[in-house]
């Protein structure tokens, strides 16, 4: 899994067997609380920086004087309205939040009026007479794509509803970015705007927004433009099966698309997890039907309901985990040491000093000839037919999935190859159909990969930004161990919503580093995007060498034929278990031998934690028995 890499601690471990059956490896997904003032403990969202300096700022309206929600709504709502923003804008999926009942309609119009020009980025609805607030998906899905000063002005410009008035972006000279900037405003408000790219005096081109003719100009209910959008939401138990796998199955069954699912992470293929999941389009009776038939192929359907709204990547408090370690041994070159005392200095080390935070292999996926970050390569080189043969590359079985792969790679038959696939491979099935319309070219296989969902084209990419992350880890702790050094990032904790996230990661400057003034918890390194700082040191200096080596020397992190944005943003080097306990268990008979040592026959180690979001406990396990899986 990850062999050179380094550990935080130097304690000698011990072996054992994890995941002998899928029983052995539990997964349960913590929810974040309701609603609250606290941060989520989610990685930071990233963000897109502004434009670069020496262009104009965007036409729009300006800031409204003063502070009207103090008055509309009184101090302490104003404030509770507050933190919930600073919480949404760190990790965006922080719920809803109710105002209360501000009075009559007059009163509940300013209140939404309000709202929305001090927080553009939040969405007001009213339920009876009680206004509740929530992020704005609109605006999530434009700020991907430009700055938080244009979204922010944009959707100031489309609140305010000034008859005649017009918005007007940042110079964009990139236009195939401008492409899908349009595409996204027409999709999300085309019955309301119109947009139109413009050459500057300078050469520039820009886009420009205007109302459409006489029509209303309130922002169109989120997620029902054209009535009620129908939200059920339910706890999915699946055993052996990959998340994107399970997903596909269940949108087969249901006849609707993957996208229509949501979910706030993906979990463990060898193992039994639970997490929650929101499908639309699906009523709770239509989902409660398929029920018997999905436990067939490993799946459980539980705690089934309606809900208002689908969930977002990154929107829990992290994971529970009961594992069992089977067959503990003490490694071949400590073979005299005491068993019990091994365990017990690891869990003592793990406790204080945590553990190395590298993305695990359920980051990279299952296969052995190639890895997902391969793919996520030749999507950001824009080597779209090389990407398609990486995805359709089969491992050395004569299963129907990897008989069906090997014959397209032969034949570049894409209909013949469809009629091989079962039901359940709903990403091949997709990528497929597009080959067979367009043909296994550049302008085919791009059209193949717009075919499946965002979300699963943008994984393949984060998949390599992953591995150079889990690379620059190492590297940091081969030069640098654990000391805080010039030239460090380290996060800080601000809680001034102002503030980018580039501005809360700061760079350790020497009189800092002799007065060890951070310690390496605080240490982050970026995940590479367009919009991230490096390193100011060695670290930094790698970061360039390393992607020269992959072509990646001149790459923006924008792969606009795909509609890819990577923003970048940044990860603790090193993280901490919460809430560790074990027990060792055992036959009553020879347990202990003559020296009144642990016996290594028939001895399993029962381990339960939790662990923040996007952390791995694979690599936890690897931390604590110092060796790979």
């Amino acid at each position: 899994m990850l062999p050179s890499f380094g550990y935080a601690a130097p304690h000698s471990g011990f072996r054992g067997t994890l995941k002998g059956c899928p029983g052995d490896f539990v997964v349960r997904e913590l929810p974040l609380p309701p609603r609250g003032p606290e941060r989520p403990r989610a990685e930071p969202a990233p963000l897109r920086a502004p434009s670069p300096g020496g262009q104009q700022p965007a036409a729009g309206l300006p800031e409204p004087p003063g502070d009207p929600l103090a008055s509309c709504l009184g101090e302490e709502a104003s404030e509770r309205l507050a933190r919930f923003a600073r919480a949404l804008r760190e990790a965006w999926g922080s719920g809803e939040l109710s105002l209360g009942s501000p009075g009559g309609k007059a009163e509940r119009a300013g209140v939404h009026s309000a709202v929305r020009q001090r927080f553009p980025f939040l969405a007001t609805a009213t339920r009876g007479r009680e206004v509740v607030v929530r992020g704005d998906e609109g605006y999530r899905e434009l700020r991907q794509l430009v700055s938080e000063r244009e979204a922010s002005g944009f959707f100031r410009f489309l609140d305010a509803k000034v008859e005649g008035s017009t918005f007007c972006f940042e110079p964009d000279g990139d236009k195939e970015h401008r492409r899908a900037v349009h595409h996204l405003l027409g999709r999300r408000f085309g019955k309301l705007l119109e947009t139109k790219s413009f050459a500057l005096p300078r050469g520039d081109m820009a886009i420009t927004v205007r109302f459409r003719g006489r029509r209303s100009r309130k922002r169109p209910a989120e997620g029902s433009p054209d009535g009620q959008e129908v939200y059920t939401a339910f706890t999915l138990q699946k055993e052996n099966l990959e998340t994107l796998e399970a997903i596909g199955i269940l949108a087969a069954e249901l006849g609707v698309l993957p996208s229509d699912f949501s979910y706030t992470g993906i979990k463990d293929k060898k193992a039994i997890t639970y997490q929650p999941m929101v499908v639309k389009k699906v009523t709770p009776e239509r989902l409660k039907e398929i029920g018997s038939k999905m436990e067939k192929k490993g799946m459980k359907i539980q705690n089934i309901h309606s809900a208002s709204q689908h969930l977002r990547l990154g929107q829990l408090k992290g994971n529970h985990f009961d594992i069992i370690v089977r067959d503990l041994k003490l490694h071949s070159h400590d073979s005299s040491a005491d068993l019990e005392e091994r365990i017990s200095e690891a869990m003592e080390n793990i406790k204080t000093k945590g553990f190395v935070n590298y993305y695990g292999p359920q980051r990279f996926g299952q296969g052995q000839n190639v890895q997902t970050d391969q793919i996520g390569l030749a999507l950001l080189n824009e080597k779209m037919v090389e990407a398609v043969k990486l995805f359709f590359t089969p491992e050395d079985t004569d299963d129907p999935v990897n008989k069906a792969k090997r014959h397209f790679l032969q034949t570049e038959d894409a209909k013949g190859t469809l009629t091989m696939l079962p039901e359940c491979k709903v990403r091949e099935k997709m990528l497929l159909r597009a080959l067979n319309r367009y043909g296994v070219n550049h302008e085919g296989c791009t059209r193949g990969w717009l075919s499946i969902p965002h979300s699963m084209r943008i994984f393949y990419v984060h998949a390599y930004c992953s591995k150079i992350w889990n690379e620059a880890a190492s590297y940091r702790l081969e030069i640098y161990g654990s000391k805080v050094v010039e030239g460090d990032l380290v996060f800080t904790e601000e809680n001034d919503e102002s503030l980018s996230l580039n501005d809360k990661v700061h760079v350790v400057t020497a009189p800092e580093e002799l007065a060890n003034k951070y310690s390496i918890h605080q240490v982050v390194l970026p995940m590479v995007g367009h919009s991230i700082k490096y390193p100011s040191n060695k670290v930094g200096q790698w970061y360039h060498e390393r992607l020269s080596k992959d072509g990646l020397q001149m790459c923006k992190f924008r792969v606009p034929p795909l509609q890819l944005n990577i923003p970048g943003c940044y990860r603790h080097i090193l993280k901490n278990v919460q809430n560790l306990s074990y027990f060792i268990e055992g036959s009553e008979e020879g347990i202990k031998n003559e020296d009144k040592h642990l016996n290594e026959s028939k001895l399993s180690l029962h381990i339960s934690f939790d662990l923040d979001p996007s952390c791995y406990a694979t690599v936890c396990l690897r931390e604590i028995m110092k060796c790979d899986f």
